[in-house]
């Protein structure tokens, strides 16, 4: 299959534009993949592992709910309240409101996580799975902190948890941390893609988890290879970002922190989609054959379809699937992820659920902007390195999230 073929490409890419070829460590590189699709097996085979994370996705599933009784208290019929009028069935017209229905679950789980931090649940948990990733994964404690940290927290929350020990760290942990960012989605926007993909794929909320499990240890074994460590690695314990008075503070910060997110990502959403439609409209001054306009999807459906075709789509959908990779690294994951739910129709079950994966992460340019505000401001010492490496660990970061695409892929078209 052509996915094999791709993998290998894939990895031999990241080789080539390796900056200590002779210092890659190849032992820690092979764990590191051998772990993914050990979780990958796991994850799609072993039932109880599928449960478990069933069990993770309904919990969100219930705060998305609980959110619900705010919104429709808050906003009445806008917020998901009973409406006043009787919808007419073959109108396209929705009462479902985006920005007041499915985006303020952000604000609750920002809350909710700042909570479980001040009762030390959540330092718990994290401790137990950067245990797992520093005797396996060979990674320092603080490194192997921030990677466990991604699976709940955004790139901005997770390097506090570390702030003091982030002057130390190495140019190939700088590196590994950014990319981790770039290739994993917060816990808080989960919510989010899932309402987009409810009736695509079933239940969205398990594969969104599931793919943010397999990209942490997809990106540390890419960034490994394009950066290796040469240096002793950065130790760590777990510290708690910001020093709550009692569980109010906590829900008062997690809140405030929350509403930031959910305002930026409204900003952010009305702007890249107006930047969309500007420059289609420009392009369109460009007819193709049959007088078919240019448009940004057809530049990354031509450009990008190789690549699509070594992820494991056929031909015929490569095209497809090749302007979704390019919607999500060039605007965002929210937009790639409404387009998914557009050309699902156009897609087989296996491609439409590989997408899934390959678009959870926050690979994308404006997320370059995020990380290096915040970055800059955690660890002036770094603010060079953190610069030069944006662009790469953004690329290295959507690459590691399609590996995890192509092994679920594999893994579904060969074991079933």
């Amino acid at each position: 299959m052509q996915a094999f073929l791709g993998i290998f490409l894939l990895l031999g890419f990241c080789w080539f534009f390796s900056e200590n070829k002779q210092q890659i460590n190849y032992a820690a590189v092979f764990k590191a993949l051998a772990l993914q699709l050990v979780l990958a097996v796991l994850i799609f085979k072993v039932p109880a592992v599928s449960y478990l994370i069933l069990k993770m996705a309904s919990v969100i599933d219930i705060l998305k709910q609980s959110t619900l009784e705010g919104t429709k208290f808050v906003f009445g019929y806008l917020g998901g309240g009973e409406t006043p009028f009787h919808a007419n069935p073959e109108s396209a017209a929705s009462p479902f409101i985006f920005a007041l229905q499915a985006l303020p679950v952000v604000i609750v789980v920002s809350a909710l996580s700042m909570l479980l931090f001040h009762w030390r649940i959540l330092p718990l948990i994290v401790k137990g799975i950067s245990f797992v990733l520093r005797r396996v994964l060979n990674i320092g404690g603080a490194l192997g902190t921030m990677a466990a940290a991604k699976i709940f927290l955004g790139n901005v929350e997770t390097p506090l948890l570390v702030r003091p020990y982030l002057k130390n760290f190495s140019r190939s942990e700088i590196f590994t941390m950014m990319t981790c960012g770039m290739a994993t989605a917060a816990m808080s926007l989960m919510p989010v893609y899932s309402d987009i993909l409810a009736g695509v794929v079933e239940f969205p909320m398990q594969h969104l988890i599931a793919a943010t499990l397999l990209n942490i240890p997809a990106a540390i074994a890419l960034s490994q290879i394009i950066i290796p460590n040469t240096e002793p690695v950065t130790e760590a314990e777990v510290t708690v970002p910001y020093n709550f008075s009692g569980p109010m503070d906590a829900i008062s910060r997690g809140t405030t922190d929350g509403l930031s997110i959910f305002l930026n990502v409204i900003a952010m959403l009305i702007v890249a989609l107006a930047f969309v439609s500007l420059t289609n409209t420009i392009l369109g001054y460009i007819t193709l054959g049959e007088g078919s306009p240019l448009s940004l999807e057809k530049i990354f459906g031509f450009v990008l379809a190789p690549f699509a075709w070594l992820m494991g789509a056929s031909w015929s959908e490569s095209q497809i699937v090749a302007q979704l990779l390019g919607v999500k690294t060039v605007l965002n994951e929210i937009i790639a992820f409404s387009q998914l739910k557009t050309y699902a129709a156009s897609l087989s079950p296996t491609t439409v659920l590989m997408m899934v994966y390959a678009l959870c992460g926050f690979a994308n340019f404006s997320a370059i902007g995020i990380v290096l505000g915040g970055l800059s401001a955690m660890v002036p010492e770094h603010r060079q390195t953190v610069i030069s490496l944006s662009f790469k660990s953004l690329i290295v970061g959507a690459l590691s999230s399609c590996l995890s695409a192509m092994i679920v892929g594999l893994l579904l078209k060969v074991v079933g």
